[in-house]
């Protein structure tokens, strides 16, 4: 069984489909919603935990993309400028989730994968140097 994160992103045409229950039922797909903002008829995004075989996701992805769902995997949901982090350690404070972490060698590193986009980080760092690569 594969896991990964995704984030979904529809165009407002599609915010009325069920788009996740097809998930389930066509593609034996298991999910957990991390994080969903959906305005009926405007536009949806919804990140997602998703679990099924590597075949499987492969088909569900290729689903999501023809049915005109904008499908986002690199698990990547900040941006931080490690050029200018001074490796405070304010931004691995309000993580969670451990999304952020201090490092043995005193370093901040950033585990794409783990991160929920409660966007506490953004709102601690002290240099203004972490970003939030989707606006919503």
């Amino acid at each position: 069984m594969k896991q990964m994160k995704i984030r979904l992103t529809f165009p407002k045409d599609l915010t009325a489909e069920p788009v996740t229950y097809n998930l389930v039922k066509k593609f034996d797909i298991s999910f957990n919603i991390l994080k969903a903002h959906v305005d009926y008829k405007l536009e949806g995004t919804l990140l997602l935990g998703i679990e099924g075989e590597e075949d499987k996701i492969g088909e569900a992805l290729r689903y999501l993309n023809d049915v005109g769902i904008i499908v986002d995997t690199d698990g990547k949901s900040i941006s931080i400028d490690f050029d200018k982090c001074v490796h405070c350690g304010a931004c691995t404070a309000v993580c969670v989730v451990n999304a952020l972490e201090m490092g043995k060698d005193c370093k901040v590193t950033y585990h794409g994968e783990r991160c929920l986009e409660c966007m506490l980080c953004v709102k601690a760092c002290p240099q203004r140097i972490i970003k939030n690569v989707f606006d919503y």
